[in-house]
């Protein structure tokens, strides 16, 4: 058995950090049931998540983000700089569009509703298991509408008490090849590689290289934050 396969068959190691109870032992419940997925640890607020982490090693971290002590824009943040083989599942209301963008330039990987599907809960859950990242429409709109109002402040101006950091510049030193730009439109469509490869007739791992080089040149850290930058108008650097 190789190891891709022995990662396969193991189950999915998942902490739950959410500051409600009901929510917190609901979701618990409903993973437990499922064959190939474990509830490793339950965090009441961002600073249990971030020690829980730390202790358990967790697969997957179902985050709220508006928990007391430390939220979970900043417990999102200290786990994804500290352990880059975790990923951090973002439930949210949607109450604080800045903090759903702040949330992206954290590093979190994936981004549902609480009143989502429990299917789609748990098919986001094993995607991310595949190395997948998943943004939901009505998350996407927000954060794009944030990338475009932060857009237009003026280089150097200093940001508002409390509001969210703006988007890195999104001009190129390198242009994109014609394969590199049609790629980054269909991971902006919210394809995976596997269907990008199929439908460029392309092997897997050289789509996960084409999405590597996208990355760099418009300096993403992560998949998530490339489908949305993918969304602002960016340019060749014309000097």
């Amino acid at each position: 058995m190789t190891p891709d396969e022995r990662l396969d068959k193991a189950a999915i190691r998942i902490v739950i950090a959410e500051d409600q109870a009901l929510v917190r032992r609901g979701a618990a419940m409903l993973l437990s049931m499922e064959p190939d997925m474990e509830v490793v640890g339950q965090a009441r607020n961002g600073v249990e998540a971030v020690e829980l982490a730390a202790a358990l090693r967790p697969d997957v971290i179902l985050m709220d983000l508006h928990m007391p002590i430390k939220g979970g824009v900043a417990a999102t943040r200290e786990i994804t700089r500290d352990l880059p083989t975790c990923q951090v599942l973002v439930l949210t209301t949607l109450d604080d569009d800045e903090t759903v963008f702040e949330a992206v330039r954290a590093g979190a990987h994936a981004y549902l509703l609480k009143d989502a599907e429990e299917a789609e809960l748990l098919e986001t859950i094993r995607a991310l298991r595949r190395g997948e990242s998943r943004l939901t429409p009505q998350i996407a709109r927000k954060v794009m509408d944030q990338f475009r109002r932060l857009a237009g402040q003026p280089q150097g101006e200093p940001e508002r008490e409390g509001r969210a950091a703006g988007p890195r510049t999104a001009v190129l030193t390198e242009p994109l090849s014609e394969r590199e730009e049609r790629i980054l439109e269909l991971i902006a469509l919210g394809q995976m590689n596997k269907q990008i490869a199929h439908a460029l007739s392309l092997a897997e791992g050289t789509v996960k290289n084409y999405v590597s080089r996208i990355m760099e040149k418009l300096h993403a850290n992560t998949r998530t934050e490339l489908a949305v930058l993918s969304t602002r108008q960016w340019r060749p650097d014309s000097k």
